[in-house]
């Protein structure tokens, strides 16, 4: 990530093993490494839940981002986040990566709860987490992103015929 904020997109490509995108060194995505950085630094113990893991395309080009804000909360939640860059968008890639993020919070005992924010506005993201199972819970405000909607999903009652069939990633 210190390498793509430092925007040198062919060494971070040369150092993951997979072609990144240009998607990769935008002000947006560096913000994110730069937030990233600073929440591992801070406690090197949850680094584990906060690295992006890379999406990777038909083609073996990464095409976005994903994973989890941090590690379970007390009252065991996790919150979701995922990115396709805008040539790789309406191909499937959101809603492959949302089933690996909640396959993988499954997976984890200490996972109760799943939650995504969305600005009401995002109707791709919306559509995206509509037939998981996640219902409205309230809203909150995002310093970065604005008012977004809050949803969230138990870990383990994610409706199964939407992870059968799904591509992993």
């Amino acid at each position: 990530m210190s390498v793509l904020l430092d925007g040198d997109l062919s060494g971070a490509s040369r150092m993951a093993g997979v072609e990144l995108t240009e998607y990769f060194v935008t002000d947006r995505a560096r913000w994110l490494w730069r937030f990233r950085l600073d929440q591992m630094a801070a406690d090197p113990g949850h680094a584990r839940w906060m690295v992006p893991q890379a999406v990777v395309g038909d083609q073996g080009l990464v095409v976005g981002h994903a994973g989890f804000h941090g590690p379970p909360d007390e009252a065991g939640m996790v919150e979701i986040g995922y990115s396709v860059a805008p040539d790789f968008r309406r191909r499937g890639y959101a809603r492959s990566t949302l089933v690996e993020l909640l396959r993988r919070a499954a997976a984890e005992t200490a996972v109760t709860t799943v939650r995504a924010a969305i600005s009401p506005g995002n109707v791709a993201s919306l559509a995206t987490i509509s037939g998981f199972g996640f219902v409205e819970v309230g809203e909150q405000w995002d310093e970065e992103d604005g008012l977004e909607l809050v949803f969230e999903v138990p870990a383990r009652r994610v409706p199964p015929a939407r992870l059968e069939g799904s591509r992993q990633l």
